[in-house]
């Protein structure tokens, strides 16, 4: 796969999903919501170390490969925390998500393959804006981490910041 232009339609194939596709409205990185602006892309965050190595558990084909190159999986089924940014441990499992109704069809794995997805060029109106709120309401936690952190202070309240990174905020600069 390659062809990420407007207009391709992607089908997805992979263990977390199969038998969905989806069309590309928009060219990747394009046209987002005038609400959403995201610091880091999906590469950035997957370079930098996100939900353990153990989000995908291989590259997907549905993805742009270049996203996955020195991305480390980790080994297994579990999330080693000294594959993410801040070598500490920031997620819920994926039941939780389930129980508390996060998840959707579209995206059986949450907000991050949403915004995978999103970035590319998919877009659904109405989860796009259930989604794009979702990651609004992560200011409240950045807020909670610049009252009570030096700027750029790494080890003031890491898993804070890793659970901020994983929405696409760069938790570092904070």
């Amino acid at each position: 796969m390659g062809n990420f232009i407007a207009g391709a339609k992607i089908v997805v194939n992979e263990e977390y999903q199969s038998g969905y596709s989806y069309e590309l409205t928009e060219n990747p990185g394009k046209n987002f919501d005038t609400e959403f602006k995201p610091e880091l892309t999906p590469k950035e965050m997957l370079s930098l170390g996100i939900f353990g190595g153990n989000y995908f558990v291989e590259t997907p084909s549905e993805l742009p490969s270049s996203w996955f190159k020195g991305v480390v999986f980790s080994d297994g089924d579990y999330a080693d925390k000294n594959l993410n940014y801040f070598k500490i441990n920031a997620s819920q499992p994926l039941q939780v998500w389930e129980k508390n109704g996060w998840i959707y069809p579209e995206d059986p794995k949450g907000w991050f393959l949403w915004y995978c997805r999103y970035y590319l060029g998919r877009r659904i109106p109405d989860e796009d804006q259930r989604q794009i709120n979702r990651w609004k309401n992560i200011k409240r936690h950045i807020a909670q981490l610049k009252k009570a952190c030096a700027p750029g202070d790494e080890s003031c309240r890491p898993r804070q910041r890793q659970a901020i990174l994983h929405w696409a905020y760069d938790s570092r600069e904070m």
